[in-house]
């Protein structure tokens, strides 16, 4: 829940309360009629299996991984490790089979020790399953009477965003043949972490009918799935 102490930086308009809300819930909702419901093929993201062992080392905690692969996957894993203070010693990656990846990472606390703290490790492991269902956030919006699109991921904690965010909207808009009236990129932060976010003002001017919630779902659907890489 997005609250009074939502920030803005860099100069870009302000959003919404409702806005921000849903783009930076931490839950998805399965509601078709919200904008970030999960479409059925993407509903396979929810399978993702993290599982922490120590039995394996005596000094590094065993970090086991099976998930859907998407682009940025080893991205999103590293940066969430790296937010949460976590060193990898060894990885091991699969190759993709039939959609899915097996990663295999022996992990360390920054103090060199394992992780055996049983609420630490549940929070590392509820992390990088939200991190790997939701690594990107994609909605459709008004603006006054216009319509925008807003996409956002979050900052790592060295103040770096995710690579090609902005070309890959552009050439999943550019697919649907939808032109780009004006576009801008800002940084808004939270009580809990900063976000960088993309927004796009769509030209009316094109096949679809940006009032219709079933063309919204397509644009979404278009540009999450492109980057996501499938």
């Amino acid at each position: 829940m997005v609250g009074p102490e939502y920030e803005r930086h860099h100069g870009i308009s302000s959003l919404s309360p409702a806005i921000a809300e849903e783009l930076f819930r931490f839950e998805l909702s399965d509601k078709e009629t919200r904008s970030q419901a999960l479409s059925p093929d993407m509903a396979k993201l929810k399978k993702a299996s993290v599982v922490i062992d120590n039995s394996l080392s005596p000094v590094h905690t065993l970090l086991q991984i099976v998930c859907v692969d998407h682009k940025g996957l080893f991205y999103d894993v590293l940066r969430t490790l790296k937010d949460c203070n976590i060193k990898i010693a060894y990885g091991r990656f699969s190759l993709n089979s039939k959609g899915y990846r097996d990663l295999d990472l022996f992990i360390q606390q920054n103090d060199g020790k394992k992780i055996v703290d049983p609420d630490k490790q549940d929070g590392l492991c509820s992390r990088l399953r939200m991190e790997m269902l939701h690594p990107l956030r994609v909605i459709i919006s008004n603006r006054g009477p216009d319509t925008e699109l807003l996409v956002a991921n979050p900052v790592e904690l060295s103040g770096k965003g995710r690579p090609r965010v902005f070309y890959d909207v552009t050439q999943a808009l550019k697919s649907l043949g939808i032109c780009i009236f004006s576009a801008e990129i800002g940084r808004y932060s939270s009580s809990e972490r900063e976000w960088e976010v993309y927004r796009f003002l769509l030209d009316e001017n094109c096949k679809f009918k940006f009032s219709s919630i079933g063309a919204r779902n397509q644009i979404v659907d278009r540009v999450r799935r492109l980057l996501m890489g499938w």
